[in-house]
């Protein structure tokens, strides 16, 4: 398979870089210049009904950013750190422009002014503090300014350890909550001002694009397994990390997998339209959309991906709905529209040029991936390329290609030449008795690179010192932050004087195996030749 093929699943895609409770107010019947009144002119927004949706979508933001850093700083020095697999240090050094301006422009991060593994971890603990303080109600916009200004410094120095989907879905989410939070210091929901229409809706624009392009992605990739609906019977099994569910879902028959994915394409291509719809089909497209996550996260391990998604279709409820389910007692404590307060006039006009700014590069995006033989105009595209280290808008859509087979590398080690031991991986398939885990929402990079590294090409002849590359080099160096990312290490006394990576192909056991296993395998070949730490093929000189 081709490497951009198979890299296109989950990946971040990159591309150049680039209501009211009143009866009315979601009334089919209303006028449509009734509607644009009501979103471009302050005085005509009654979004009281939505304080107490701001209020859980705000608290839920904070749990996704708390595990978003939480799980990212154990595994910093390792993937990151001095002497980790990519140093931040290393890299930002290889970063060449006229200016120290230009420099950050082009690599937004305040790793600029330290990149030291204290600061790099000093980041993911304060990512920690705010994200409490967030849940908590506490300053939420100069919160979530800090929050995404830290994950984004992460993001940025992270390389192929933080390119994923759910990432750069967490930095537009996050700076979208920036203007619709309220502007208070201690949490009080009845004092809140009501959120502005035109965030809201932007919101629901980015959950449409979420859905939609990942349906879309699957139909213009021509993969096959998609258009005879095969897809979903490979699925469960080379899927990155599946869960103990996969291995079942995986011996269902055919018909199943069939109809599960004609049921896919049904939710992710014509049940987000229901986003835009009135309040009921509205209701029913959120219940259908956070279903279809929940069941991705009973068969898969995708991070915070699916907690995310769902956290967005928090916004396609409204207060009438979520105060059914709150006690009785709890609901006079609630906002009112005679209770809340009226929103800063400078707020409500600075939601004019975000929406302006965001409709544009979502344009020029989707003309640039979606509508072949349609050319962007060039300065539109510059203008867009100037934002896309700080993706405000991205683009989405997972699996435009299924995999169909599962390699897996298992790299060894040996004093000898002659007798190698396996370093174990604490998630990814390995000991083939080992029950796959549940791992979701914590996200074990390396783990998940592994599986991204088996489906390229082996080792042809040369090193090209990629990440790969780089991993093997301090498994030879012991290094102690490497070594801390792995599950076991077959030598814990001195690192071993050979390394090497053999592929083998994985398949889930049929549902009559009696042994204990949950996986079977066979020896493809080598995928990385044994190799020593003088080794002159390395192309750098080892420090």
């Amino acid at each position: 398979m081709h490497k951009e093929r198979a890299l296109s699943h989950l990946a971040a895609p990159h591309w150049p870089h680039f209501a009211t409770i009143t009866r009315d107010t979601n009334s089919p019947g209303r006028s449509l210049s009734a509607r644009l009144r009501q979103l471009v002119d302050p005085r005509q927004q009654v979004t009281h009904d939505y304080i107490l949706t701001r209020w859980l979508f705000l608290r839920l933001l904070g749990v996704v950013y708390l595990v978003a850093f939480a799980s990212l700083w154990p595994q910093i020095p390792g993937l990151i750190g001095r002497n980790g697999i990519l140093p931040a240090g290393e890299f930002l050094a290889s970063v060449w422009a006229p200016t120290e301006a230009q420099r950050f422009l082009l690599v937004p991060t305040l790793a600029w002014f330290n990149a030291s593994d204290g600061f790099l971890l000093f980041m993911c603990g304060a990512g920690v503090v705010l994200s409490v303080l967030l849940i908590l109600g506490v300053l939420p916009i100069p919160v979530l300014s800090l929050l995404w200004a830290l994950y984004l410094s992460l993001f940025s120095v992270g390389q192929v350890f933080l390119g994923y989907q759910w990432d750069v879905l967490l930095l537009e989410t996050g700076f979208l909550a920036i203007f619709f939070a309220p502007l208070q210091v201690l949490p009080g929901v009845p004092r809140e001002a009501p959120p502005s229409r035109i965030v809201l809706w932007l919101f629901r624009l980015l959950a449409f694009r979420l859905m939609f392009f990942s349906g879309v992605v699957k139909v213009a990739s021509g993969d096959p397994t998609w258009r005879n609906l095969t897809a979903l019977s490979f699925h469960y099994e080379t899927q990155p990390l599946p869960t103990p569910l996969a291995w079942y879902a995986h011996q269902l028959p055919l018909w199943f997998h069939t109809l599960s994915s004609a049921m896919m394409f049904l939710i992710e291509l014509l049940v987000p339209f229901l986003i835009f719809a009135p309040r009921r089909p509205r209701l029913v497209g959120a219940g259908l959309l956070a279903s279809l996550q929940v069941l991705i996260m009973l068969t898969g391990n995708y991070a915070f991906f699916n907690l995310l998604s769902i956290v967005l279709c928090v916004l396609l409820l409204n207060d009438t709905f979520l105060r059914r389910f709150i006690p009785l007692s709890l609901r006079d404590r609630l906002a009112s529209p005679e209770r809340a307060a009226r929103p800063p006039r400078m707020r409500r006009w600075l939601a004019a040029p975000l929406a302006a700014l965001v409709l544009f590069l979502s344009v020029v995006q989707v003309i640039y991936r979606y509508i072949p033989g349609v050319d962007v105009p060039r300065p539109a595209l510059e203008v867009a390329q100037h934002f896309t280290p700080f993706h405000i808008v991205n683009s989405y859509g997972l699996f435009a290609v299924m995999t169909t087979s599962r390699p897996e590398i298992i790299v060894e080690g040996s004093n000898d030449g002659k007798t190698w031991l396996a370093y174990g991986f604490a998630y990814k398939p390995g000991d083939l008795e080992r029950t796959p885990g549940w791992v979701a929402p914590h996200q074990p990079r390396l783990d998940w690179q592994m599986w991204f590294a088996a489906l390229t090409p082996p080792w042809e002849g040369q090193l090209s010192y990629g990440w790969f590359d780089a991993f093997m080099l301090r498994l030879l160096q012991g290094s102690p932050e490497v070594l801390a990312l792995l599950e076991s290490n077959p030598f814990p006394d001195a690192p071993p004087r050979y390394i090497r990576a053999q592929l083998y192909n994985y398949q889930y056991t049929n549902g009559g195996n009696a042994n204990g296993a949950w996986w079977q395998r066979e020896l493809e070949g080598m995928y990385f030749p044994p190799t020593t730490l003088r080794d002159r093929r390395w192309q750098r000189e080892v420090p």
